[in-house]
């Protein structure tokens, strides 16, 4: 099942490559004054002592810092490698854990830190977020405007659009970067291509289409959606709610703003989800949960629904799972809700920091750039690790080239979720907002109903923004 945020990288290992270079000193005939005595020549010690000096400034260590997932570390024991390589003089010395924060924490209390953290936020001990509250994160601004190294590009203009500027990379909405994207995985809808080539039936791109579809369908005994449970509304309404209104009403959704949930933006999204209620698969609700999340999803392959919620994961989950004949998976963004615009879809991403403490921010800075790199970009990748940069999946193949290819085939990118509160008893934005699908679905409850207990739920985080 999806992982609401994607970990990142890392298993113990340590690259230390150490680069020394006094090379042998020529002799060199003695001096000699006007009277044929030797006079003993001082200056090549001296000259040694000034080399060595001049060596052992140039040697640079960087701690590196890397959580250990699905990825693996090998990928980052390459990538140090690499960087070692290209910047004479320094050291890699790279950490990795599946318990990261376990490893890292202890000593950043003493006053160690690392150079460079790939840790994203959302995880259990929250390390990212804490360290973000305390204003413990180095700006990374500057960044964006640096050369990737080895390349005559910057870093901004390497970046997918969409990726910078948001709530998951410039957390106190101030214009200021503090987090790095890094390997991200598009969310979108997934559906049976075959099916639809049998058919004869378009993708559709609008919302007018979407409903034209459902219709055919249901005449032939065919469910235009399902989805595996309610928590998956997660990236499907943000990307409605960003094609609605744009990214400043998003970010405003996002934080809570006062009546922002009864604007007509967000109506249309409440208003969309209740239509699509109506075009759900029968059996999705009852098997709309952690157990029978499966059931759901393999009815896409069965060609009893078209379209499903999901991310990128979806083909693994369902790799060895029967299919219908002519079965072939297909991936688009969300339909844009105002026509002429583009479809939306929501990434998750991880994010690369450096703590404002950090001994050698200069270096680190360096190798955050050097993330953007082609080379850095193609080791991660052989690890189906893939960096949000423009024009990636061109070198990728099969499925892979497919679902990231959704941003250079003109999607909107929508990323990053609600602002941190202080616990409020009772109230979950995700249980009010996501979790209320089954009852919309079943009938339970209208949408007006889940629209105004929404807005509830946000007066209240509001007040405990944080």
């Amino acid at each position: 099942m999806k992982r609401k945020v994607m970990s990142l990288l890392l298993a113990g290992t340590m690259v230390a490559t150490m680069f020394a270079g006094c090379g042998d000193k020529k002799e060199e005939a003695p001096a000699t004054d006007n009277n044929n005595d030797t006079v003993e020549d001082t200056s090549a010690p001296a000259d040694d002592a000034a080399n060595e000096e001049d060596d052992a400034a140039e040697e640079q260590t960087l701690k590196v810092a890397a959580l250990e997932s699905g990825y693996g570390a090998d990928m980052w024991t390459e990538v140090a490698a690499a960087f070692e390589a290209s910047h004479p003089g320094v050291t890699v010395e790279l950490t990795t854990d599946k318990k990261l924060e376990d490893v890292i924490s202890p000593n950043m209390r003493a006053g160690e830190y690392p150079d460079v953290v790939h840790l994203a936020t959302g995880r259990e001990a929250g390390l990212t977020e804490t360290l973000t509250k305390e204003k413990a994160l180095m700006p990374l601004t500057d960044v964006l405007d640096m050369t990737v190294p080895g390349e005559d590009v910057t870093v901004k203009d390497k970046v997918i659009p969409g990726f910078l500027d948001t709530l998951g990379t410039n957390p106190y909405g101030d214009g200021v970067t503090y987090y790095a994207p890094m390997f991200y995985s598009p969310c979108g809808l997934f559906y049976n291509a075959g099916l639809l080539k049998e058919k004869g039936w378009d993708v559709p791109t609008t919302w007018d289409e979407m409903w034209e579809l459902g219709d055919k369908a249901k005449a032939e005994g065919i469910a235009l959606f399902t989805y595996p449970t309610t928590g998956y509304f997660d990236a499907f309404t943000y990307a409605l709610l960003a094609s609605s209104g744009g990214s400043d009403f998003y970010n405003k959704c996002m934080t809570y703003e006062d009546g922002i949930w009864e604007s007509p933006e967000a109506t249309k999204v409440f208003e969309i989800v209740g239509k699509l209620a109506q075009y759900t698969e029968g059996t999705t609700v009852a098997n709309a949960n952690d157990e029978g999340f499966t059931k759901n999803q393999q009815l896409i392959l069965d060609n009893k629904a078209i379209f499903c919620p999901n991310g990128t994961w979806l083909v693994g989950e369902m790799a060895e799972a029967p299919r219908a004949e002519g079965f072939e998976w297909g991936f688009m963004a969300v339909p844009a809700v105002n026509a002429g615009e583009k479809g939306s879809s929501f990434t998750f991403f991880e994010q690369l920091w450096v703590p404002a403490e950090a001994a050698n921010p200069d270096l680190a800075k360096e190798f955050v750039a050097y993330m953007y790199s082609d080379e850095a970009a193609q080791i991660f990748a052989k690890s189906a690790a893939i960096q949000p940069i423009a024009g990636i999946s061109d070198s990728l193949e099969g499925d892979n080239k497919m679902f990231y290819s959704i941003y250079d085939n003109g999607a909107t990118a929508v990323m990053g979720g609600f602002a941190a509160t202080a616990p409020v008893e009772g109230v979950s934005m995700a249980d009010t907002l996501f979790g209320t699908v089954n009852s919309i679905v079943s009938g339970d409850k209208t949408v007006e109903e889940w629209q105004a207990a929404v807005e509830a739920a946000s007066d209240q985080l509001r007040d405990a923004m944080e």
